[in-house]
């Protein structure tokens, strides 16, 4: 069965979520290669489906929803969890995105993943907890808490002082 796509709706896809679906997927992957596996995966299934939204933001919610999942599903495959990583082995040279010289985002990047993904969605990309936690699955609660725990963990990474009273944007 041969699928055919319309190449506008494709083009504002790509143009205007490849680059969301990428730093998510880049915040629990660290890999261009499975970047660009959950990006395909995502696209597709957006493509595919006949699901249609009230609003941008409706749409852009389902995306993000779309690459947990994907990053989720890839993280516990079968074939990853029985691979090796390129990492592992030094003889294999792996084009790696740099990241950029800025300390924060490296600190966000060494967070555990918990913790990362409610700082990304919280700080980089806008939603409230109650919008992290329909993404996610889980609690207003558990975000609250993976948000102040990032937070404290960030603060000693970067030698913050928890007196301060300036405020740092992530």
């Amino acid at each position: 069965m041969q699928t055919t796509f319309d190449a506008e709706r494709v083009e504002y896809l790509v143009r205007t979520y490849s680059n969301l679906i990428a730093r998510i997927s880049y915040t629990w992957f660290s890999n261009t290669a499975d970047v660009q596996d959950i990006s395909q995966t995502v696209f597709l299934k957006l493509l595919t489906s006949r699901t249609t939204f009230e609003t941008a933001d409706l749409e852009r919610a389902w995306i993000i929803r779309m690459t947990l999942n994907a990053c989720k599903d890839l993280k516990k495959s079968f074939w990853r969890r029985q691979v090796g990583s390129f990492e592992d082995t030094p003889e294999i040279a792996v084009a790696m995105p740099e990241l950029e010289d800025n300390p924060v985002l490296a600190a966000v990047q060494s967070l555990p993943l918990k913790y990362r993904n409610a700082i990304y969605l919280h700080y980089y990309e806008g939603y409230q907890v109650q919008e992290i936690a329909a993404m996610t699955g889980e609690t207003p609660n558990a975000v609250s808490a993976h948000l102040s725990r990032g937070r404290k963990k960030l603060r000693s990474l970067l030698g913050g002082n928890p007196y301060e009273q300036a405020s740092v944007r992530v």
